[in-house]
């Protein structure tokens, strides 16, 4: 008797992507409130343990998801061609992220931020793709462990740190070097071969009715991604306009 074949998308990888994009949506959104000065008292988002937690276990598990997401893509037998159409739709949208924060925060833009490290990461994720398990284990602990050991001068300008080996946190709004970030996505690329083969029910196990809205905004990920920091400002922008003219 032959196994029943594995699904083209996998509605739980999906909804797992769609929780991360979705608690990022939440985090972005007190971000802009506490920007407009309209939380209080006033949030530090860049040394309070509270948000930085939270900020590294979102891109965690983005990344995680990814390196999944690629593990199943090569699984499948994806071909470099349709890969590249994928990462060209991310390192595109990376592009528009700096110029948008240019024009918002020209003092700390982001020249290296999520989109800019995913779109390295995956390309090194799929050339690391077909290699044994164990070394991509042990890739994945090398890059988290080795901006700890290894921090030199000349990473910290915007033309090097996105390596991640420098000796101070650069000024920008994100940033997420290849160093210790690729370690995620390595391990995440581990899991999804590892679980494909052993516990391919984890992934292609059915979805409670209630999750599949994540299942949805997950396969449109990217697309979430670029629109709702413009929607949600634009949101509390009108708020503010609405409100002044009420109170005139």
């Amino acid at each position: 008797m032959t196994a029943a074949p594995l699904p083209r998308r996998f509605d739980r990888l999906d909804a797992l992507r769609g929780l991360a994009i979705v608690w990022m949506a939440v985090f972005h959104f007190v971000f802009d409130l506490n920007h407009y000065g309209l939380v209080q008292p006033r949030q530090n988002f860049y040394l309070d343990p509270f948000w930085t937690g939270q900020r590294t276990a979102i891109v965690s598990l983005f990344l995680f998801t990814a390196g999944v997401a690629q593990a199943v893509a090569w699984q499948a037998g994806q071909g470099w061609p349709r890969f590249w159409k994928r990462w060209l739709q991310v390192a595109a949208c990376a592009l528009l992220v700096s110029l948008g924060s240019a024009l918002m925060f020209p003092r700390s833009w982001i020249s290296f931020g999520v989109l800019h490290g995913i779109a390295v990461m995956l390309i090194l994720c799929r050339a690391a793709a077909p290699l044994p398990l164990r070394w991509l284990w042990l890739g994945g602990a090398l890059a988290l462990l080795l901006p700890q050991l290894v921090q030199h001068p000349l990473f910290d300008s915007r033309w090097t740190n996105w390596l991640g080996l420098v000796t101070r946190k650069p000024v920008t709004e994100d940033w997420v070097p290849v160093l210790p970030w690729l370690g995620a996505m390595l391990w995440g690329l581990a899991a999804g071969r590892w679980a494909l083969v052993q516990r391919p029910h984890w992934l292609a196990g059915r979805l409670p009715a209630g999750a599949q809205p994540l299942a949805l905004l997950g396969r449109w990920s990217l697309s979430f991604y670029m629109l709702h920091q413009p929607v949600l400002i634009g949101a509390i922008l009108a708020w503010q306009a609405v409100s002044r003219a009420g109170a005139a």
